[in-house]
């Protein structure tokens, strides 16, 4: 219980520090919200005072000193109330976020787990073979493709699989003609549009989890744990899994929190090549918009889930391995 109870002192220390930097930067990037607007306006002719204040007040642009806009901003943190979004005007930003939220989930989060998983397996497979074919393969094939950058491989798929061959679709997430609801139809037709860019991200993340999980199983198949147990007659499978596994896992573990806390980012690069209405698509448009609401519920989002991510695997550690608690 000590050691949970520090961790969530500094859990509450280090999210009161991301609140507070959150209300900060948007603040500190040059130009206004309303800039746009009135640029617009400005090619119609001058524009006076008193229009760009009264578009100021329409787009609900922060006023007065920054002690009262930041205690503003966390009686919204509290009440998760963010007002309207500038760039999608007038809608509301939990609503904008409630609608890309889904999207990014489904996508980013299954496509992670599934790499976490499947790169595991094949790192702890081509440990326990190496100096064999199933050591140097998914080795060599991983290093490959751990270095090819999101977007190029996103645009490679996206040319050859959608404008040359025609398998799938180029952008959105589902079509014009689909009715959204709990029909076979509309998720056959959301899954297709899903293909290209979770294969994008599965096929340039995989490479890191085989090769992280490989070289943390090397080191632990060296300790003497290990070797009695190999010692005792125990069979391979159960000294891979039970004993060397267990314990050259835990690396890669901290890598899988910190990519399920960063889910909710969903990525902005590939979601953008692609037109996929989730979060990171969202995140851009509120950045090239400087939409203040947007960018401050959608940072927090980010931040709050990548510091439960870490809470908690923080408190896996300690369950794991009892030496992280003294």
């Amino acid at each position: 219980m000590k050691y949970i109870l520090q961790k969530l002192v500094l859990f509450v220390l280090t999210l009161w520090a991301a609140v507070t930097l959150n209300f900060v930067l948007p603040r500190l990037m040059p130009g206004s919200p309303s800039d746009a607007a009135l640029a617009k306006l400005s090619q119609n002719g001058p524009v006076t005072d008193a229009t760009k204040k009264a578009i100021e007040a329409q787009l609900g642009v922060p006023s007065g000193n920054l002690w009262d806009q930041y205690v503003s901003y966390l009686h919204q943190v509290v009440t998760l109330d963010f007002g309207t979004s500038y760039t999608f005007y007038p809608q509301p930003v939990g609503d904008l976020v409630g609608r890309a939220l889904p999207y990014t989930l489904v996508l980013v989060g299954t496509v992670t787990i599934l790499a976490f998983a499947i790169g595991t397996l094949i790192g702890v497979a081509a440990a326990w073979k190496r100096g064999t074919w199933l050591d140097s393969l998914p080795t060599l094939s991983g290093s490959f493709m751990s270095t090819f950058p999101y977007f190029w491989t996103a645009l490679l798929l996206l040319f050859f699989l959608g404008y040359v061959l025609h398998w799938f679709p180029t952008t959105g997430a589902s079509s014009a003609t689909s009715v959204p609801g709990w029909n076979g139809t509309y998720i056959a037709d959301v899954l297709r549009h899903a293909i290209l860019p979770a294969v994008t991200i599965l096929v340039t993340s995989l490479g890191g989890w085989i090769i992280g999980m490989r070289n943390a199983m090397i080191n632990t198949l060296g300790d003497d744990y290990v070797t009695f147990a190999e010692a005792n007659g125990l069979r391979g499978r159960t000294v891979a899994v039970r004993y060397a596994a267990r314990n050259a896992i835990l690396p890669n573990l901290t890598g899988f929190g910190l990519a399920l806390g960063g889910v909710v980012g969903g990525s902005v690069l590939v979601e953008q090549v692609f037109g996929y209405p989730g979060i990171g698509y969202l995140l851009f448009n509120a950045v090239i918009g400087q939409d203040y609401p947007l960018m401050q519920a959608l940072f927090l989002m980010i931040t709050v889930s990548v510091l439960i991510a870490n809470f908690i695997v923080d408190v896996l550690y300690g369950v794991l391995d009892p030496r992280t608690r003294r």
